[in-house]
């Protein structure tokens, strides 16, 4: 049981709001939402039935900026 909720801990998704998405990545509102649209930009969840809040998987989008260093590196 210890060692289930141990990996339970660690598999956990981490949200973050927009403000700490833009802070993250550099990325204005309007550039992330034109992104999302583009299947370019991870998708956020929605924390409501309503989708007027909205949150993002902090792994997604620390996957996303290390794919933009990669390819900056080798292009």
């Amino acid at each position: 049981m210890l060692l289930q909720d141990s990996l339970k801990e660690q598999f956990t998704p981490k949200f973050i709001k927009r403000k700490q998405v833009e802070a993250m990545t550099g990325l204005a509102r309007s550039t992330i939402y034109r992104e999302i649209s583009a299947n370019r930009f991870p998708q956020p969840i929605k924390l409501n039935s309503k989708g007027t809040r909205v949150a993002w998987i902090l792994e997604e989008i620390n996957e996303w900026i290390e794919q933009r260093i990669s390819e900056s590196r080798t292009t």
